[in-house]
Parts: C-alpha cells; sequence; structure tokens
C-alpha cells in the first residue's frame, strides 16, 4: 500500500521555484537527469568548473545508497527503511534496492521539495507485498517525521535511519546532533544508521570554493563539516567497517575497486 500524494486545493506545483537554482535539481542534472531547469543547468555547471570531481561525487553518494541499502537489507536483514532528505527519483532509489532483495520490505521516503513532491508517485511504486510511502515534511521537524512514519514502520523492530546528502543542508551543527540525536533515540536496538555528509576534507579550498558559490546563488545552503564531526553524529551506536570514509571507499564492489576519494564522507552503524 502507499500512502496517496495530497491532491484537491493543495497544488505542490505552486511551490516550485524555478528562478532560482535548488539543490536537488543540481544533483539531479549532475546525475544525468531531465528534473531540471535552465538555472539548475547554469549553477551546476558554474559549481563544476570550481570542482570538477562534483559530477563524480554526485555519481559516487547514489553508488553508496545503493551498497548500503544492499547490505542492510541482503546481509543484515533490514525489513523497513526510513529514507530523510529523498531528492528527485532515479535509478536504485531505496525501495527499488531493499525490495529486490525481501519484496515485503517496507520504505518511507521524507522530503519537503515541492519538486520531489510532484514526482512522489514515480517514488510510490511498491511489490504488492510491501509498502512504499512518501511523506512531505521538514527534516527540522523529527517529532512530525517520527509521528507519522509509525503509521507505516514498526518501531519495535529494527528500522534503517538513511540519512543521506541531507545533513549538510542543516546549518548550525548542534542542531544537526539534536535533530540525529531524536531520531536516533526514537530507532529499537538493533536498528541502524546510515549518514553521508559533504566535507572539504580530500580537496580542501576548491570545496569551500564550490561550496561558497552554491551558497551564494543556490538553495538549501551547504555546511561543510570536518570529518571528525561527521562521525560525532554516531555515537552511541558500533560503526560497521571501514568506519567513516570517503563514500566512494565504503565497501566499493569489484566493478569499481580503484574509485578516487571524493568530498562525501559516510558511514553505517548498528544501535546496540
Amino acid at each position: 500500500m502507499a500512502e496517496q500524494v495530497p491532491t484537491g486545493e493543495y497544488d505542490p506545483v505552486s511551490r516550485v521555484d524555478d528562478t532560482r537554482p535548488h539543490s536537488a535539481r543540481i544533483w539531479n542534472f549532475w546525475l544525468g537527469g531531465k528534473d531540471n531547469f535552465a538555472v539548475d543547468r547554469q549553477v551546476g555547471e558554474q559549481v563544476s568548473q570550481i570542482l570538477p570531481s562534483i559530477v563524480e561525487q554526485a555519481r559516487a553518494d547514489r553508488a553508496f545508497l545503493g551498497r548500503a541499502v544492499t547490505h542492510l537489507a541482503g546481509d543484515l536483514g533490514v525489513r523497513q527503511f526510513l529514507d530523510i532528505g529523498t531528492g528527485l527519483p532515479t535509478a536504485a532509489n531505496t525501495h527499488e534496492v531493499a525490495q529486490r532483495i525481501e519484496p515485503a520490505a517496507k520504505i518511507v521516503y521524507v522530503d519537503n521539495d515541492p519538486l520531489v513532491l510532484v514526482h512522489a508517485r514515480a517514488l510510490l511504486t511498491s511489490t504488492p507485498e510491501g509498502t512504499t510511502e512518501y511523506l512531505d515534511a521538514d527534516l527540522h521537524d523529527p517529532g512530525v517525521i517520527l509521528g507519522r512514519a509509525r503509521k507505516t514502520l514498526d518501531f519495535s523492530r529494527p528500522i534503517a535511519l538513511m540519512l543521506v546528502g541531507v545533513l549538510h543542508h542543516v546549518e548550525n551543527t548542534e542542531e544537526a546532533r539534536q535533530i540525529v540525536g531524536r531520531l536516533k533515540d526514537s530507532l529499537p536496538a538493533g536498528s541502524y544508521l546510515v549518514v553521508n555528509h559533504a566535507t572539504n576534507a580530500v580537496y580542501g579550498q576548491a570545496s569551500d570554493d564550490a561550496v561558497a558559490h552554491w551558497n551564494k546563488f543556490g538553495k538549501p545552503s551547504i555546511t561543510l563539516r570536518p570529518v571528525d564531526e561527521i562521525a560525532r553524529f554516531f555515537d552511541g551506536f558500533d560503526l560497521l567497517e571501514p568506519g567513516v570514509v570517503s563514500c566512494s571507499q565504503w565497501r566499493p564492489g569489484t566493478a569499481d575497486p580503484d574509485s578516487v576519494e571524493v568530498d562525501e564522507f559516510a558511514g553505517v552503524a548498528r544501535k546496540p
């Protein structure tokens, strides 16, 4: 089953601003998608000139999500996923990867981007045995997210909390920790936390300059954090090997063993 996208007087299209570049649409452009506007492509090209590795970074981010979900659903037997900061649908979304392994898997997506909401019906596809739902909600309101997610997910059983490419949009680090803490506290033992976060640990000033350009023209803003601060999001959880590393280096597949590091660092950890 799937939650219906709001209809009637609620018109998400009216909330889409095609005059300012937006994170989800620029990311979609770097991934080769078509759900973007000229203004997104312009900023995307400018950022890629400052940081040529950004396209590879976007692809590495998506590949990491696929490997993490595959490991969680396939090797660790996780059957429930709460994916916050969904972004625009593309290849190998969380529900596609998880339900390919376990058709009965339940996935709840969360995002507050109106363009993502417009495309939510593409996300709200599910195997007959499983469930895929979409919540129009903001990461800054974890209580709202948890309250609505409980209608679908069983919080007495393990859940994989996916925060892939979203926490760097929370400018204040303490606020980001509080949000993650609230979400972590709600999870039962045996649950998992997946985080992928932008940093400047690999490319240094080039990443700083690219983000400064992004923040001048696009939204939402990005805050780069050092790797040790990213690692702190996992406090109280047991990190899986290889720890917090560049997402391209997190258990790379045999098809791409020589992938280069990118300025997105990721980890997966288990709640004891």
